[in-house]
């Protein structure tokens, strides 16, 4: 069956109605597959609606529909099985990050007025033990936490719930709130009409089936897996494999080998410290121009991932760098940098299925969505997977949704070849105290490809020139403190070549800690914090403003009062001229 036919069969019919096609018709057929003691333990589409039939039972017999429900765990099959359970109740979903903070946790709990949590695998656990008291929970897979039942009991005892509703379209079903980047999250209302229009489209776009497999692993409270992993694979019958555990992570994607794989710029650039760590670049460049030793290191590249078949590999969520991108391509994986956002269930621009993706680009806008830049250089969508708005924030819906456009936020062009390029944030750009503007993410690009990096976050809001902020790799850890300077000088000098003058970086400051969604540097969708770091080192860039070169924070830093900071400092020749 053709990707057209097999969209002709799906269009125009909701989650739950696949779902009960699914029981009746391919009842024995393997869905989810959980990676647990080192054993797939498979779970089939009769299966899971058994179990998720006992938990809308459940949640029936304890709530009215329309409550909120949240869930707060790391992707497993039951994720999955409770959403659709939270669904058959006719309840609404609220999905939380594993890594997500106490603060945020309890923002979210208290704004959505959920009545119940769903507990499993964490990122923070002494974050959730913060929250827990103040609502009824239930474990599910890896739950670390004591909660008040689990969710064996809770379908052993608990009757099926034995209807096979169809909801009104416009019925909102999910509020997925954003990570909070600028301050507290806000709740995104999806009604079911955004998954009736977005999952068909992508099957038809992608073109999967029952023959193919996903792996899964990046938050399911985020809309990019939500929809490309769990919704997707419900239209289009693909089985999902879930790990079972960050630990066991590379060696479970290599016993699945999925077709289709999807992940953040920063797995991307790992992937690469570590062929770099076995073949050193130099020695990959010479490879590459040898016919037949080209194709065996592509070859060796993607067997050593799990990638070997796959056929749409996707970065997205941050900015990723060109250079990264064309590494990939060289090595036979065509890695696509995909656009969208919670706000329009991430259904934005990708590279069409029989067009390869373009480095520096996110593609073309998705079938049947309208892509427009504003005069002032906005990217805006319009389409039918548009959220509903902001839960309880009516004003701030007026103020990105305008004329049946969403306002990203974001900057950018499309080239001649109708391809969507992005140049940042709007709201991310900054005057340097020469009255010159910086956009902070076409800096970082120069930067990220540079191994010794793990981490780049250009600051500079009033400063003379913009500064680098940034964490190292584990590379750096094999190198002495000289030779990492060396090498970063290098390179800057190298990049403020390329750059107009009141661009160019007069300072690289190394922070000491890896920025994560725990200690408040990240978002759960690994977005940077720009604001947060701001704040944070403000007390050293103050101290160094007239400094250049490479500066190390000092372990004690974080302790130090503005005035008083120690800081180990290596100070060259001007690298501003």
């Amino acid at each position: 069956m053709n990707p057209e036919e097999r969209y002709e069969r799906i269009k125009g019919l909701q989650p739950l109605e696949l779902l009960y096609k699914r029981e009746a018709e391919e009842a024995d057929k393997v869905f989810l597959r959980q990676m647990y003691q080192r054993q797939w333990r498979d779970y089939t589409w009769g299966e899971v609606m058994a179990r998720a039939r006992r938990v809308a039972g459940f949640l029936r017999s304890q709530f009215e529909p329309g409550d909120r429900i949240a869930l707060h765990a790391k992707n497993c099959a039951d994720w999955v099985i409770v959403d659709v359970g939270i669904m058959l109740a006719e309840m609404i979903s609220v999905p939380l990050y594993p890594g997500q903070s106490a603060s945020s946790m309890s923002y979210v709990l208290q704004h959505s007025e959920s009545k119940l949590l769903f507990c499993g695998a964490t990122d923070n656990r002494d974050a959730l033990l913060e929250v827990v008291d103040s609502i009824p929970t239930v474990a599910i897979h890896r739950c670390e936490i004591h909660c008040d039942q689990e969710l064996d009991t809770v379908i052993s005892t608990n009757a099926p719930y034995d209807e096979s509703p169809v909801f009104d379209e416009d019925n909102i079903f999910t509020i997925m709130y954003t990570s909070g980047t600028t301050g507290h999250p806000k709740g995104v209302m999806h009604a079911w009409s955004s998954v009736v229009f977005v999952a068909p489209n992508m099957v038809r776009g992608y073109g999967y089936s029952e023959s193919d497999r996903f792996f899964s692993y990046l938050p399911l409270a985020h809309a990019a897996e939500r929809i490309l992993i769990e919704f997707h694979s419900l239209y289009s019958g693909t089985p999902v494999y879930f790990p079972e555990s960050l630990e066991t992570f590379l060696e479970d994607l290599r016993r699945t080998r999925p077709t289709m794989f999807f992940s953040v710029p920063r797995l991307w650039s790992r992937f690469k410290q570590q062929v770099d760590q076995k073949i050193p670049p130099a020695v990959q460049n010479i490879i590459l121009y040898i016919p037949g030793l080209s194709t065996w290191l592509g070859n060796r590249v993607r067997s050593s991932l799990g990638l070997d078949q796959a056929r749409l590999l996707v970065t997205g969520a941050s900015p990723i760098s060109i250079e990264l991108l064309r590494w990939y391509h060289r090595m036979g994986m065509k890695v696509a940098d995909g656009y969208g956002m919670t706000e329009n269930f991430i259904y934005g621009c990708i590279a069409h299925r029989d067009e390869d993706p373009v480095p520096g680009t996110v593609g073309k806008p998705q079938l049947n969505c309208e892509l427009k830049i504003s005069a002032q250089g906005e990217i805006l969508f319009k389409s039918d997977s548009l959220m509903k708005g902001y839960y309880r924030e009516p004003e701030k819906t007026a103020d990105v949704i305008r004329e049946g456009y969403y306002h990203t936020g974001d900057s950018g062009y499309i080239d001649e070849d109708g391809l969507v390029h992005i140049t940042g944030r709007i709201s991310e750009s900054f005057k340097t105290s020469k009255g010159k503007f910086i956009q902070p993410s076409l800096l970082e690009g120069a930067f990220s490809n540079e191994p010794l990096l793990a981490q780049c976050c250009v600051l500079g809001h009033g400063m003379d020139q913009p500064v680098l902020l940034a964490t190292v790799s584990e590379l750096a850890e094999t190198l002495s403190r000289e030779e990492i300077r060396a090498r970063l000088m290098k390179l800057l000098g190298a990049v403020n070549q390329r750059l107009s003058h009141h661009e160019r970086i007069k300072l690289i400051l190394i922070g000491k800690e890896e920025w994560t969604a725990v200690n408040g540097l990240l978002t759960p969708t690994m977005k940077t914090k720009r604001k947060e770091l701001e704040a944070r080192y403000q007390p050293l860039l103050k101290a160094f403003a007239n400094s250049e070169g490479i500066i190390w924070e000092p372990p004690d830093s974080a302790s130090q009062q503005e005035g008083n900071a120690t800081v180990e400092a290596v100070v060259i020749d001007p690298v501003i001229k």
